[in-house]
C-alpha cells in the first residue's frame, strides 16, 4: 500500500509555528516544541525524531509532514471536539498510525452509521472528503445516483421513505435509496449525518465520554400528564413486550439503553445499532398509551373452528405483518399462509357475514354496542 506523500502549505506551516509559539503540540501521535535558544524545533513521531531549524521546517521528513497536516486538519478545519471525534472514527484513527491511515485514504474508508455509508478519502494537504450514499448503493455508479450538495437536503431526503409515505421516526431502516452526497467537508459531514439522525452523534460521543444521561420508562412515565398519564398503568411486563415490538434493529436502527428503571432491566434485547437510544421515543410512549389501554381488558376464551394448517396460516400472517414482509409475498405464492389469496380464502370460509371468526362475536352475551360505547371508551382513557 502507498504512503500518500504529503504537502505543506504555507498556511499549515504558519498554523504550526504560531501553535508552537504559544506552547507546544500533543496530537495524535505528534509532539512538537519549539527551542528559542536553538532557534529550532523539535518533532517527534512514533518512529522519528528530528529537529529542524526555524527557516527549514519545510524540510521534515514525509512521514512527519503527514502528521503536520493531520494535526492541522483536525485543530484547524473541523469546528468542535464532537465533529473531531467523528471524523476520527470515520477513518477508525485508533487502528492505525497516520501515515498508514492516510493510505488507506487514498482509496477511501468506508463506515455505515445506521443505513448510510460514508467513504472518506484524503488530499496531499491532509485535507479529507467524504461522501455519503445509501448502504443499499455502495455498488451504484455515483452518475446514477441524484447528486446533494447541500448537507441539509438530508432533512427533505429522510422525510419519505421508498414508496412517499411519512417516516415518522427518522432512526426506522426504511430510509430511501437513489441519492448521493459525492463531495462534503468535515463540517458538512457531521451536519449531513445529523439531519438524517438527529442526535445520534451527539448522543454516541456522550456514551462514549461516560455521559450518556438515560431516561428510563418509569423516568418518562413520571414526566407524563394528560391523556398519555395512561402509559403509568402499563404492566412492566407489557414494557418488556413493548421494547421487544418497537426497539428491535428490524424497526429502529438505535440501540436500546433505557430499561425500565435504573435497577430493574428489561428481557428485551437492546439491538446493535452504532448510535445509542437514551429513552423512550414519543412513537414508543404513543404506542404505550394504545398498549395500556388494551391491557386494561380482562381475557376471554373463544372457541373457534380451524384446521391445523388454518392455525398455522393465522399464526404465518401475525408474522407477516410484525416483520413487514407481505410485500414480499407474490400473488404466486399459494404456499405462503399470508398469501393474499390464501387470507382471502380463509376469510370466506370461516367469517360470517358480521366479520367474526368462525362465527364467534367479540362479545358474545352483549348486544350489539352502539354510538355512546365509544364515548365511555374516550371517558374511560382519561380516568
Amino acid at each position: 500500500m502507498s504512503v500518500v506523500e504529503p504537502t505543506l502549505s504555507e498556511t499549515q506551516l504558519a498554523a504550526f509555528r504560531e501553535q508552537l509559539a504559544d506552547g507546544v503540540i500533543d496530537h495524535d501521535g505528534l509532539a512538537a516544541d519549539y527551542d528559542a535558544d536553538e532557534n529550532a524545533y523539535h518533532i517527534e513521531t512514533p518512529d522519528r525524531q528530528t529537529t529542524v531549524s526555524a527557516d527549514g521546517l519545510e524540510t521534515v521528513p514525509a512521514e512527519q509532514a503527514a502528521y503536520i497536516t493531520n494535526w492541522y486538519f483536525y485543530t484547524q478545519q473541523v469546528g468542535t471536539e464532537i465533529k473531531q471525534a467523528f471524523c476520527q472514527w470515520l477513518e477508525q484513527s485508533d487502528e492505525r498510525p497516520v501515515p498508514d491511515r492516510y493510505a488507506a485514504l487514498e482509496s477511501g474508508i468506508e463506515r455505515e452509521w445506521g443505513q448510510l455509508e460514508i467513504t472518506t478519502t484524503v488530499s496531499t494537504d491532509g485535507t479529507r472528503h467524504y461522501e455519503i450514499r445509501h448502504v443499499d448503493d455502495s455498488d451504484a455508479e455515483a452518475s446514477a445516483l441524484t447528486a446533494h450538495t447541500d448537507p441539509f437536503d438530508a432533512r427533505d431526503i429522510g422525510t419519505l421513505d421508498a414508496d412517499d409515505r411519512y417516516r415518522p421516526l427518522r432512526t426506522a431502516p426504511s430510509l430511501k435509496q437513489g441519492w448521493i452526497f459525492p463531495e462534503l467537508s468535515a463540517n458538512g459531514v457531521y451536519d449531513a449525518v445529523e439531519a438524517f439522525y438527529p442526535a445520534t452523534v451527539v448522543n454516541w460521543y456522550r456514551e462514549g465520554r461516560g455521559e450518556l444521561d438515560i431516561d428510563h420508562w418509569q423516568d418518562e412515565q413520571d414526566r407524563q400528564s394528560g391523556i398519555y398519564n395512561l402509559i403509568t398503568v402499563l404492566p412492566d411486563e407489557a414494557v418488556d413486550w413493548a421494547a421487544a415490538a418497537c426497539c428491535d434493529d428490524s424497526q429502529c436502527l438505535k440501540r436500546r439503553e433505557w430499561e425500565l428503571s435504573e435497577d430493574e432491566p428489561l428481557d428485551a434485547d437492546g439491538g446493535d445499532g452504532v448510535f445509542p437510544c437514551r429513552g423512550p421515543c414519543s412513537m414508543v410512549v404513543a404506542a404505550g398509551r394504545e398498549w395500556a389501554k388494551l391491557e386494561r381488558e380482562d381475557s376471554q376464551t373463544y372457541e373457534f373452528e380451524l384446521t391445523p394448517t388454518e392455525k398455522e396460516q393465522l399464526e404465518a400472517i401475525i408474522d407477516a405483518v410484525a416483520d413487514d414482509e407481505l410485500d414480499e409475498i407474490r400473488e404466486a405464492d399459494i404456499g405462503n399462509g399470508a398469501n393474499r389469496y390464501r387470507v382471502r380464502y380463509l376469510r370466506e370460509k370461516r367469517f360470517d357475514e358480521d366479520g367474526n371468526l368462525s362465527g364467534t362475536p367479540t362479545h358474545p352475551d352483549a348486544h350489539d354496542e352502539g354510538p355512546g360505547d365509544d364515548d365511555h371508551d374516550e371517558e374511560a382513557d382519561q380516568n
